[in-house]
């Protein structure tokens, strides 16, 4: 009589889709709260943000603190609903994080150390969305 083990070893590649997962839902879940914050901030404080002269993408800050408050509520709920493993919120969280890229992007003379972080971190969680092959059941 052969014992088997009660749970069955994970290959090293499931192992690092489930990484990739987790890694991806963490990072739009703080992705979403930063912009949600920045946009708090702006619409508070309307001199919080200055004005650049001249820049062709140049909006009204409270235009700007609106914007990411509502990517950054979208990032963040979609955060958690690939927690919850919906199959909708890999491509919802690819989307988001490309609009979040090209928003910052336009963003930039704003806040530009702030702006580069947080396109650095969607494509971080582009990445990760499109490297993360789900188990085949």
């Amino acid at each position: 009589m052969t014992a088997t083990p009660a749970t069955t070893p994970r290959r090293s590649s499931d192992v690092w889709a489930t990484g990739l997962a987790a890694f991806a839902a963490s990072m739009l879940l703080i992705i979403g709260m930063f912009q949600m914050l920045e946009g708090l901030a702006a619409l508070v404080d309307d001199e919080l943000l200055l004005a650049v002269g001249g820049y062709v993408y140049e909006l009204d800050v409270t235009v700007w603190g609106w914007a990411h408050l509502l990517l950054g509520a979208l990032a963040a709920l979609t955060g958690v609903f690939l927690f919850r493993g919906a199959l909708w919120a890999r491509a919802a969280g690819i989307v988001l994080a490309g609009i979040s890229a090209v928003a910052n992007f336009a963003f930039a003379p704003y806040y530009p150390l702030w702006a580069v972080l947080i396109i650095a971190l969607d494509i971080a969680v582009i990445w990760a969305l499109v490297a993360y092959e789900p188990e085949q059941s």
